[in-house]
């Protein structure tokens, strides 16, 4: 596969051009980018998924929620709806997408609504009676129809941008050039260790521009897990052997928080739609046994024959330090750009 990549480096060259010269037309104004009054954060990366975009909308979710109306606006990937929709009673992750079904899952209080034209979905959202205060773009980095007031740009630790190359060699779906774009730049999945000295390291890579913050997260894995009815204390599970699954980008830490000698884990891609055929095998293979997934991959499969044994590990974005610092940062943004209003 590497080799291949690098047979593709011609079309890495041709795709590099084409995305600079989409990004210069829209910072010359040739492109129309829509700017709104109200704030709005967008959340994204340069490279092709894994980078924890969801816990880290989430933090954003729990950090605003009681300050202000909250909407969160995603694309909806892999939905089999179309347009704009925002989320109530009759919706599930198949209409709404994952990701988006898991925020109204978790935050009732807010709006969730779903659009692959994001200045659509965000006039939708603005025309609704009680209109949001602050929006929050899901893997909307690359959008640059609208201009969120607040950009906030994610890498994965071990896996950053600095590093990486234009797809399809790499996986970076545009230049490094566009992490100017960010306010703040997360590097994420970091270890909960990380020294001093290699943040200093990984800060000299990323050659940040005059005004950019940094910080360092990881993910934080509760010491529970959960299905429909139970709450279930890893450490009361022991060495029972269990079947692990996960549909997400990069699943590695997932397995490796998780794994038991006598545990099998079983591989999906990313929003991997479950066929019914897909879920009596993995029925099978479990053999009566715990089935523990992600949280993303537990909204898919609750209502199928798997819910009697099937709970979900849940996981939060958590900074190595400076985390008020950054609560402020965002906190600063928005109550200014309310006041605009």
């Amino acid at each position: 596969m590497k080799l291949l990549r690098k047979l593709l480096f011609p079309f890495a060259v041709v795709y590099g051009v084409i995305t600079t010269i989409r990004n210069f037309l829209f910072d010359v104004g040739i492109l129309k980018s829509y700017s709104f009054s109200m704030p709005i954060i967008a959340v994204g990366n340069l490279s092709v998924g894994g980078t924890g975009k969801t816990p880290q909308i989430e933090y954003l979710i729990r950090l605003l929620l009681s300050k202000y109306r909250v909407a969160t606006l995603s694309r909806g990937y892999k939905r089999q709806s179309k347009g704009f929709l925002l989320a109530d009673s009759s919706v599930n992750a198949a209409i709404l997408g994952d990701e988006p079904f898991q925020f109204f899952q978790k935050f009732p209080a807010i709006q969730v609504a779903v659009d692959a034209d994001r200045k659509n979905g965000i006039e939708q959202l603005l025309s609704q009676k009680k209109s949001p205060e602050i929006i929050l773009l899901d893997d909307a980095y690359q959008h640059r129809k609208v201009k969120a007031g607040f950009y906030m740009l994610l890498t994965a630790y071990g896996d950053i941008y600095a590093n990486d190359y234009l797809l399809p060699t790499g996986n970076l779906r545009e230049s490094r050039s566009g992490a100017e774009r960010a306010a703040i730049v997360v590097v994420t999945k970091c270890p909960k260790n990380l020294s001093a000295s290699e943040q200093i390291r990984i800060k000299n890579q990323l050659n940040l521009v005059e005004n950019q913050q940094l910080y360092f997260t990881f993910i934080d894995y509760e010491d529970s897990v959960y299905s429909k009815e139970t709450k279930l204390k890893l450490a009361d599970l022991g060495k029972e052997s269990k079947l692990l699954l996960a549909g997400i980008a990069k699943p590695a830490s997932f397995f490796e928080h998780l794994k038991a000698e006598d545990d099998e884990c079983l591989t999906f891609p990313d929003h991997h739609h479950f066929s019914e055929s897909e879920i009596g095998a993995i029925q099978k293979q479990a053999k009566g046994r715990k089935i523990i997934t992600t949280e993303k991959d537990y909204v898919r499969l609750k209502d199928s024959i798997l819910s009697e044994q099937l709970y979900y590990l849940p996981i939060r974005s958590s900074f190595i330090s400076n985390e008020k610092e950054f609560d402020q940062t965002i906190l600063d943004y928005v109550g200014t750009s309310s006041r605009n209003r």
